[in-house]
């Protein structure tokens, strides 16, 4: 099992939240409306983790490792939602996230393959520890910075203990999981080419409810994610380069095989895909 030594790992980086955030540091000359408004979407969005959760432990029901360690990613996350809030409820009381916003984030995901899940949430987390180290640069209140610091070196410990999880289903299921993660993984590193962020929260997980089945939808600002990233903290292409070359690195590492670029990776995912198909079926698309 991953979920004990995991455990133990990320208990003995976890800050607090009373002792570790500088909230005596606090500049309000520093901190903009445009800027508070930000962090109110941000925890809004972090509040996700809630029925992502709810759809982890039911695709996995029959992984208790895996559905074990959401107790530790639940936490840490959800936590990220609350420091947050706090620093609107210290500072700006008037932009602390209502139950009603909060709630409507929280609806049901409907039942997708657990190991193209698990890479999706994986590139989630490289690109998120990306977004936010940029948002730290960003702001100019030294106390939202140190968060969003923290914030984004949580997400990187995420990725790291989700890709624990990718090594043991590639040792367990071999060419089945490496093709999911390739899939998966050329999608999320070809954000350049598509009109939106490529993210777990902006991705439409519920047909029934389109087209307010992202998390984004649901947001009191619905086109805040694009303007954030495109006008505020300038995720321009340098910043994207930086997610794709983790997303290929870590996609190397799983595969003994060096990936360069996202074309390399995807004429791996034919391959391994190729060999999956039954005698006489057809090959993968060209796309």
């Amino acid at each position: 099992m991953l979920y004990p030594e995991l455990f133990k790992q990320l208990e003995s980086v976890r800050w607090d939240m009373d002792k570790d955030i500088p909230w005596n540091e606090f500049d309000a000359s520093r901190l903009s409306d445009e800027q508070a408004y930000t962090i109110k979407m941000n925890a809004i969005t972090e509040w996700a983790a809630l029925p992502a959760t709810e759809m982890f432990l039911r695709d996995n029901r029959d992984d208790s490792d895996f559905s074990a360690f959401m107790s530790i990613w639940f936490f840490e996350e959800q936590k990220h939602s609350l420091v947050l809030m706090e620093y609107l409820r210290r500072f700006r009381p008037d932009l602390v996230p209502t139950e009603e916003e909060l709630h409507a984030v929280r609806f049901e995901f409907e039942p997708a393959p657990a190991l193209e899940t698990l890479m999706l949430h994986f590139c989630g987390e490289v690109r998120l520890n990306h977004w936010y180290r940029r948002a730290a640069e960003w702001h100019t209140e030294p106390v939202i910075r140190k968060i969003y610091t923290t914030l984004s070196q949580d997400e990187a410990r995420h990725g790291g203990a989700y890709l624990r999880y990718m090594k043991r289903a590639i040792s367990r299921f071999g060419n089945e999981a490496k093709a999911a993660f390739s899939k998966v993984g050329v999608l999320m590193a070809s954000a350049r080419r598509t009109a939106q962020a490529l993210h777990p929260t902006n991705l439409h997980v519920n047909k029934s409810l389109f087209p307010r089945d992202t998390i984004q939808s649901r947001l009191p600002n619905p086109e805040w994610l694009e303007h954030w990233l495109d006008k505020q903290i300038n995720f321009d292409a340098a910043w994207e380069s930086k997610v794709v070359e983790r997303i290929l690195h870590n996609m190397s590492l799983l595969m003994d095989r060096s990936f360069k670029s996202v074309q390399e990776l995807n004429r791996y995912r034919k391959e391994i895909t190729a060999s999956l198909a039954p005698a006489g079926a057809p090959l993968p698309s060209a796309a």
